[in-house]
Formats: C-alpha cells, structure tokens, sequence
C-alpha cells in the first residue's frame, strides 16, 4: 500500500507535518512497515478548505485533520489491509 500525504504549501499550512508524523507513529504502532510505504506528494489537485490530501494507492481522501486522523487510518488502511488478506 502506497500512501502519499501532500505536502504542498496548502495542506503544509493545514497541518501536513503532523499528519505525517502520525502515519509514522501509527505505521510503526501497528508493525506495518513491510506493507505501508510513506511518501510525500507535492500538490494531488484536490485541495479542501479543511485538513490535508492523503492519496492511498489510487484513492484520495481530502480534510485529513488529527482530529479524524484515528477513524480515517482505521477506515482506510487497517481495514483495507485486512480486505487484502
């Protein structure tokens, strides 16, 4: 699974840096670095006025907040992953 966090001047103002600081804290919680690569993205072209664009394989999720950080790394990386098993 390939997830890109933007890291583009708007969602760097929204909260980018902490985003990807709690991708690496909850990738390492749950021993899913064999299956998750982290990476940056410049501008995904779908800037929301809320929160930061995650691209996760071919899906974008836009208002990415560490307020919802919990439910969407639930929702869209550990229950994706257990699909794929």
């Amino acid at each position: 699974m390939l997830i890109q966090i933007c890291v583009g001047s708007s969602c760097h103002l929204k909260g980018s840096p902490e985003i990807v600081e709690l991708l690496q804290k909850a990738v390492s919680d749950y021993h899913l670095e064999d299956e998750v690569t982290l990476a940056g993205s410049f501008c995904i072209g779908k800037c929301n006025r809320v929160g930061v664009t995650v691209q996760i394989d071919d899906d974008i999720h836009v208002g990415v907040t560490k307020d919802s950080f919990k439910e969407f790394f639930e929702q869209n990386v550990l229950n994706a992953l257990k699909e794929g098993k």
